[in-house]
Parts: structure tokens; C-alpha cells; sequence
């Protein structure tokens, strides 16, 4: 088992990582705290991985909230479902949630841990890749609202992460590449040492060579963790970490949550932050080519839907927790591995990019 620990002060967790933790009794009972327990899953993870918990924690008031299954149910609808478990259960302030599923059931088990009795102790036990190296790390919680996505939260830390790579002999292969994009990131984010070793080592990615996963998990833990210690509650440097996500989340919230994944969509918005760094001649096009071409081997979109206006887009890239101003400012790249928030660009480069115009690079 690898361990990274997130240091926080009194809101230091250890992120553990290996094969098999789910099954380890000893690793369940010794992590979760308290007598109460109150599991939140989904109905795909659930008969799967819920047994595991069910068997580790004997002797605990143990209840469990089965979610449907989507980003079309990160609402606050089954916010509210958790909250009525809970005091339907009497919790008390001991009480701890456990998330077991991926970034939507984390974060909505997160916002319900962070809001309960003005917050009880939570666990991440993420069952997808991307969760494992991205949303379960940082203390990030909400739910979308019709009119923006994740602007209904609140920074709250768990006490644990459990990433067991087993958890992703089960997971689809267009989650697994969903994922890979969260690992990309963190590459052309800030570390072109990982960036180089993530393409040599991209088709066993693919292949889900468990070394190779285990050495991809642990190193994005490690890139993260470090810029959570540096800025929890993003004022700053923490931002860097939404390469992407601004275009992505426009992506997502325009098309319809759920029809495509988190990660696909930041996919497609990497591709067209570098599109924008070429225009404003950050970067080269030989630099831009090689994060499309990055993109595409993974299986991933490169570009937006068809069928989503570049006015859309641009309504949805206006509701974003980034925005200051009533400017819309965007995370690019001064280099791959190093990337900025940016709030002065010309917008005529934004628009360009929008409408779908590629600076003479295409996927």
C-alpha cells in the first residue's frame, strides 16, 4: 500500500492506494470512525463493492443511500435524500459518510458531510479513475443547479481516501479513458517530467497494467496534494488545477449534464485551451498538435460536439466560479507543464476557438 498524505494541519488525511483494500477488515475498521455509518453509493457500484463495507464494519449502526447512477443526479435533489437518511437515523455529530462511487456520489456525499449538523466526519472511497486521481482528493464537494455546474458546495476536507485499484477491473472502458484525461492534466498543468512519462507510457494506461496505473494514481495524488497544501481554498495557485474544466464545464452544462463524461469534456476543453494558447502565440502549434494528438490516443474528443453552438458555450463560460468582474478567466498554457490564469486576452481569440477555428492545428 502507497501512501500520500494531504497536510493540512488539524485537516491532514492520509490518500491510500493499493490492490485489495476493500477486502483488508482491518484497513476499513481502523480508517472509518464512529458507531454510525452511513454509506452513499449508486446502483451500479453498489452490488459490486457495497459488501465490502457491509462486512468490514461489523458492530456500526450501518445504513446505506443507493443514488442513481450520472451527472444529470448531482442535484439537490439527492442532496436532500441524503439529509432525510440521516435524521431519519437520528445521526449524531459522530456519525461519519462514507463515499464509495465516483466523483458525483463524492461530491454529493462530501456537500451533504460538509452541511450535516454543520459537518461529521467523511471517507472517499473513489471506484473510478478519475475520481481516484482527481475529485476525491482536495475537499471539493457540491451539486450542479440548472444554471451553473458545481456552484452549490463547499471546501471540505475527508478524513481518508481509499483508492483500490481493484475498483477498476469493473470500470467501463470510456470511464477508464475518462479518467486518463484527469492524469493528462496533471502533466500539462505543471510536471512535463510526468507529461513525457505518460506518453511512453500511455498504451499500457490503455491496457490498465496495474503497475503502470498504480505509478499514475500515486504521482497525480502527489501534483495535487501539493497544490491543495499550497492553496486549499483556491485563491490562487489552486485555480491551475481547472485547465479545462472552464471549456469543459460549458461542455457538459450546453450539451446536457450526463451525456457526456466529466472527463471527455475536460478532454475536449485541454484541446481547445491550447488552441487559444496557439492563437495568442503562448505556445507553439507544435506544442498544440502534441496535446491533441495526447488527447486522441486516449480515446478522448478533442473538440466539442457539433450539435453545441460556440454561443452556448460562451453563455455557459459565464456562470464560473474562476470569473472576477464579470471577465471570464481562463487557465492556459505559458508552456506544456506550466500554465496560468489568464484574464487578458483578446476575446476575438476566444470566439475564434468557440466557432471552431483550429490556428492550423486539427486533431
Amino acid at each position: 500500500m502507497i501512501t500520500v498524505k494531504v497536510e493540512l494541519g488539524a485537516r491532514s488525511y492520509p490518500i491510500l492506494i493499493g490492490l485489495g483494500l476493500l477486502a483488508d477488515k482491518n484497513l476499513l475498521s481502523s480508517v472509518i470512525p464512529g458507531k454510525q455509518v452511513m454509506v452513499v453509493t449508486n446502483e451500479v457500484v453498489a452490488p459490486l463493492y457495497e459488501k465490502f463495507l457491509r462486512t468490514g464494519l461489523t458492530n456500526r449502526d450501518y445504513r446505506v443511500v443507493t443514488l442513481a447512477d450520472g451527472e444529470q443526479y448531482k442535484t439537490l435533489v439527492s442532496f436532500e435524500r441524503i439529509m432525510t437518511a440521516l435524521l431519519e437515523a437520528r445521526y449524531e455529530r459522530s456519525a461519519t459518510i462514507v463515499a464509495l462511487g465516483g466523483g458525483v456520489v463524492g461530491d454529493i456525499a462530501g456537500f451533504a458531510a460538509a452541511s450535516y449538523q454543520r459537518g461529521i466526519k467523511f471517507i472517499q472511497i473513489p471506484t473510478t479513475l478519475l475520481a481516484q486521481v482527481d475529485s476525491s482528493v482536495g475537499g471539493k464537494t457540491a451539486v450542479n443547479h440548472p444554471l451553473g455546474k458545481n456552484m452549490i458546495g463547499a471546501f471540505y476536507q475527508p478524513q481518508a481516501v481509499i483508492a483500490d485499484l481493484g475498483t477498476l477491473e469493473t470500470l467501463p472502458d470510456r470511464e477508464l479513458k475518462a479518467g486518463l484525461a484527469e492524469v493528462i492534466k496533471y502533466g500539462l498543468l505543471g510536471d512535463r517530467v510526468f507529461l513525457d512519462w505518460i506518453e511512453a507510457n500511455l498504451d499500457a494506461l490503455v491496457a490498465r497494467d496495474s503497475t503502470t496505473l498504480i505509478y499514475a494514481i500515486e504521482r497525480s495524488c502527489r501534483v495535487k496534494a501539493a497544490i491543495v497544501m499550497a492553496d486549499e481554498n483556491e485563491s490562487g495557485q489552486r485555480a491551475l488545477l481547472n485547465l479545462g474544466h472552464t471549456f469543459g464545464h460549458a461542455i457538459e452544462h450546453a450539451l446536457g449534464y450526463g451525456v457526456w463524461l466529466h472527463g471527455e469534456a475536460v478532454a475536449a476543453g485541454m484541446c481547445m485551451a491550447a488552441r487559444l494558447s496557439c492563437r495568442l502565440k503562448l505556445i507553439t502549434h507544435a506544442d498544440c498538435a502534441r496535446v491533441i494528438h495526447l488527447i486522441t490516443r486516449a480515446g478522448l474528443p478533442s473538440a466539442p460536439p457539433v450539435e453545441v453552438s460556440a454561443e452556448a458555450l460562451l453563455e455557459a463560460m459565464r456562470v464560473d466560479k474562476k470569473n472576477k468582474d464579470g471577465q471570464i478567466r481562463l487557465v492556459l498554457f505559458d508552456a506544456l507543464g506550466a500554465t496560468r490564469l489568464h484574464d487578458d486576452y483578446a476575446t476575438s481569440a476566444l470566439y475564434a476557438v468557440l466557432h471552431g477555428e483550429q490556428c492550423g492545428v486539427t486533431a
